[in-house]
C-alpha cells in the first residue's frame, strides 16, 4: 500500500470512528482518483479524494454535489448507490482530505450488457428530469472546468506542453456546439459506474454530475470500451444520431485523456497509454470540428 492510500484509509477510519462507527478491518476497494474503502465490519464505504485534487482544486464540491444529489435520487426511487445512513455523509475534511460515506452494496460477478446500461441511463435519467436545480452552477461545468485546470496544469501532469495547448483550443471550439436543454446529470455514465446487485444495477459515482444537455451522459456511454457503446445508446428512448452526438463525444474524449493524466501520476508506466490517449483526442477532435467559415479581404 502507498503512502498515499494509507494517507486515505487512515483519513477514512478516523472520521468514521470519530462519529462512533466501529472499524476494525478496512480494506481498500478500488484506488483511483479516490480511494475507495470498505470500513469492516460495518456496512460502510467511504471515498477519499487523493489524487482527485490535481484537476479539481475544490474537492469538497464535488463532493458536496455528489451527496446531494444522490440523497435526492434515493429519495426519488432511482437505482442508485445511497449515502451512508449510519453517519453522517458528509463531505468531511480531515487531514487535508475530503471523505464522504456510503451504504455498502455486495456487487455481482456480470458487467451490465449494452441494452441493461441503455436502459438503466434512460430510467435515471427520467428521475433526474424530475429533480429541481440542486446547486447553482453553469451548464457542463465539471468537464470544462476540468479542462481549464488541465489547461493550466497540464504539462505538470505531464502531457505535452503542445497538446495541452491544442486541447484548450479546441474546447473554446466546442463550447457553441454543446447546445440543448439542460438537467441535471450523472456526468460520468459509463458501464463501469454501473454496479450488479442482488437488488438490481443501481448507479455509483456521482461526483461528475453537473446540469447540462443530456448528450453529455449519452457521449460518456457512446464512448465506452467495456461494451457496444451505440447498442447501449440504441436502448435509451429518443437516441441521437452520432452525428447529433459528435461534439458531446469531442468533449467526453478530450475530458477523459485529461484524466489520464491524472492517472498517470498514479501509475507512471501508464504515461506511454496517457500519452497517446490525448494525441488521439486532439487528433479526432480537431479532423471532426468544422472549419471556420472564410475570412474576409
Amino acid at each position: 500500500m502507498t503512502d498515499r492510500v494509507d494517507r486515505a484509509v487512515r483519513t477514512a477510519v478516523a472520521v468514521a470512528r470519530r462519529h462512533g462507527l466501529v472499524v476494525d478491518d478496512p480494506v481498500l476497494l478500488n484506488d483511483g482518483a479516490n480511494a475507495v474503502v470498505h470500513l469492516r465490519p460495518a456496512p460502510v464505504v467511504a471515498r477519499v479524494a487523493t489524487t482527485t485534487a490535481l484537476l479539481r482544486p475544490d474537492t469538497d464540491r464535488p463532493f458536496r454535489r455528489e451527496v446531494a444529489l444522490a440523497t435526492a435520487l434515493t429519495a426519488a426511487g432511482a437505482a442508485v448507490v445511497p449515502p451512508s445512513d449510519l453517519l453522517p455523509p458528509g463531505p468531511h475534511e480531515h487531514d487535508g482530505l475530503v471523505v464522504s460515506f456510503w451504504r455498502h452494496l455486495d456487487v455481482l460477478p456480470g458487467p451490465p450488457t449494452a441494452g441493461e446500461a441503455g436502459t438503466a441511463l434512460g430510467e435515471l435519467h427520467a428521475v433526474l428530469a424530475g429533480l429541481p436545480p440542486l446547486w447553482d452552477g453553469s451548464a457542463l461545468d465539471t468537464p470544462l472546468e476540468d479542462l481549464a485546470v488541465f489547461a493550466e496544469r497540464g504539462a505538470e501532469l505531464g502531457a505535452d506542453p503542445a497538446q495541452v495547448a491544442r486541447t484548450a483550443e479546441l474546447v473554446g471550439a466546442l463550447r457553441p456546439l454543446l447546445d440543448g436543454p439542460a438537467t441535471t446529470l450523472h456526468g460520468d455514465s459509463h458501464p463501469g459506474n454501473l454496479l450488479r446487485t442482488a437488488e438490481g444495477l443501481v448507479w455509483a459515482d456521482l461526483e461528475d454530475s453537473c446540469r447540462g444537455p443530456r448528450g453529455w451522459d449519452l457521449a460518456c456511454l457512446r464512448t465506452t470500451r467495456r461494451l457496444d457503446g451505440r447498442a447501449a445508446l440504441d436502448a435509451v428512448p429518443d437516441p441521437p444520431t452520432d452525428a447529433e452526438l459528435a461534439p458531446f463525444v469531442w468533449l467526453r474524449l478530450l475530458h477523459a485523456a485529461a484524466w489520464w493524466s491524472v492517472h498517470a501520476t498514479r501509475e507512471p508506466a501508464d504515461r506511454p497509454e496517457a500519452t497517446r490517449r490525448l494525441t488521439a483526442a486532439v487528433d479526432e477532435v480537431s479532423a471532426g470540428l468544422p472549419a471556420p467559415p472564410p475570412g474576409r479581404g
